[in-house]
C-alpha cells in the first residue's frame, strides 16, 4: 500500500509542478488550484507512506519520480530542450529509484 501512496503523492507533485508552470505564466483561479492542490495532496500521499515505507526511501522516490516526471512533461507540453543528455539523465534516476524500490 506504501507504493501505491508515494506513486499518488508523484503524480501530484507533477500536477503541482504544471500548476507551478502555469501560475508563474498567467495568474489564474485553477492554475493555483492545480499548484497548491497538487502539492498539498503530493505531501499527503508522502506522509501516509511513512506508515508502510521507510521515510529516506519513500522521500527519494517520490523526488525521483516527480523530477524524472516533471523533465518529462516539461520537454513535450512546455518545449523544453529535448537533448540526449536529459533524457538519458531521467533513464537513469528511474534506474535509481527502480534500484530503491527493488532494494527494500
Amino acid at each position: 500500500m506504501g507504493w501505491v501512496f508515494i506513486a499518488c503523492a508523484a503524480i501530484f507533485e507533477m500536477v503541482g509542478v504544471v500548476g507551478l508552470k502555469l501560475f508563474s505564466q498567467v495568474k489564474k483561479l485553477i492554475h493555483g488550484v492545480l499548484f497548491f492542490g497538487g502539492f498539498a495532496l503530493s505531501f499527503l500521499f508522502l506522509y501516509q507512506s511513512f506508515n508502510f515505507v521507510q521515510i529516506s526511501i519513500a522521500y527519494a522516490v517520490w523526488v525521483g519520480l516527480g523530477t524524472a516526471g516533471a523533465v518529462v512533461i516539461n520537454m513535450i507540453f512546455f518545449d523544453e530542450p529535448r537533448s540526449i543528455n536529459r533524457i538519458m539523465s531521467v533513464i537513469l534516476i528511474v534506474i535509481g529509484v527502480t534500484g530503491l524500490k527493488l532494494v527494500s
